[in-house]
């Protein structure tokens, strides 16, 4: 197996419609060699739609599909240098498991094949599973099955389209490791779609979050956490809290204030925003601090225990709840305490409301 790293992969203002409806509204997307690139959305965003439309199993309305110099826009599926893996594995039951590796090598000759087959079993970890049949494997047995089989061809782009979907959640957390493993010992470009986020962080260079057709903010894991472009960024990206408020000047350290109906808070600006416009403060509950002179005032309405942390329910006079949470030893006020949540500046980004 060459290993060699994949031609950069273009997408140019991609669309597709299905009649009146778009499905893809105008992607434009540079993934590079070797990258290990996740779309993130949920269900009817576009996002396996975009996927079929790289594999060919679609053709775009407008827009062109470009690996390296070559564009791809017109090819169909047999004539790209890239394979799909999809959720259902569509493993034949009545093969082997090395016949299933090895279906698609037909023309290799039967010496370079069976090298090629032995090489697959040893990188999925199935050494010694050659002569199996599909169905005397685990879910996560057969997921390395298919994986092995999608990159005989050694494709520059292998596409998977939710391959981890079917398995429970122990078996997903434990895959997710391997695939990104796999992944990086080969130096072949992924490209994954999953409406999972925790899937997404774990496996991704970079995410590519998808809302309604359209390519909202594409970075690495880290700053679409602490950074969203937008509200619906920030709660896809696990959990957040929002306050609604009126933006006050800039400061000279690019600290903005925000007046809320209970104090003034403060954060950093996601995008250019004029002085009193309605926003949101976004702030994670990891970065909600409890107790102090300064924040907005708050009740502690409830605590739950989740092993390895404490997520409290914070209620404002109005009745708006926020969250927070910490570990379970901390020293915060007690359920029924009238206190105050403050966060810092850094971490909170102000948004359009």
């Amino acid at each position: 197996m060459s290993g060699a790293p994949a031609p950069r992969l273009r997408l140019q203002d991609v669309s597709k419609r299905f009649g009146g409806h778009r499905a893809v509204d105008a992607v434009t997307l540079d993934l590079e060699p070797g990258e290990f690139f996740c779309l993130l959305g949920p269900s009817g965003c576009g996002k396996s739609t975009l996927l079929r439309m790289i594999a060919g199993f679609e053709a775009p309305t407008a827009g062109r599909i470009c690996l390296g110099e070559q564009d791809l826009t017109g090819l169909p599926p047999h004539r790209r240098p890239v394979n799909m893996m999809f959720q259902s594995y569509a493993l034949f039951p009545h093969m082997s498991v090395a016949a299933n590796i090895g279906y698609g090598l037909k023309g290799l000759g039967r010496d370079a094949a069976t090298t090629r087959v032995a090489d697959l079993l040893r990188l999925v970890r199935l050494d010694g599973f050659g002569g199996r049949r599909p169905d005397t494997l685990s879910g996560g047995q057969r997921q390395r099955v298919a994986l092995a089989r999608a990159l005989a061809r050694e494709p520059k782009v292998l596409l998977l389209d939710e391959p981890l979907g079917a398995l429970d959640r122990g078996l997903r957390e434990e895959t997710q490791g391997e695939l990104r493993s796999v992944q990086r010992r080969l130096g072949t470009a992924f490209v994954v779609v999953t409406h999972d986020p925790e899937e997404a962080m774990m496996l991704a260079d970079r995410i590519g979050v998808m809302e309604a057709g359209r390519l909202v903010q594409v970075g690495p894991p880290a700053e679409l956490y602490r950074r969203p472009a937008s509200r619906f960024v920030a709660g896809l990206l696990g959990d957040v809290n929002l306050i609604a408020g009126t933006l006050g000047p800039e400061g000279p350290d690019g600290i903005r204030a925000v007046k809320t109906a209970y104090g003034t808070v403060h954060g950093t600006a996601g995008a250019p925003l004029a002085d009193e416009a309605a926003v949101v403060v976004a702030v994670r509950p990891e970065d909600i601090v409890l107790g102090g002179l300064e924040g907005l005032p708050v009740v502690v309405a409830d605590a739950t225990f989740l092993g390895d942390r404490l997520r409290r329910t914070l209620r404002m006079p109005d009745g708006t709840t926020l969250r927070s949470s910490g570990r379970p030893g901390d020293a915060v006020p007690p359920v029924g305490s009238d206190t105050r949540a403050g966060f810092a500046a850094g971490a909170a980004v102000i948004l359009p409301a």
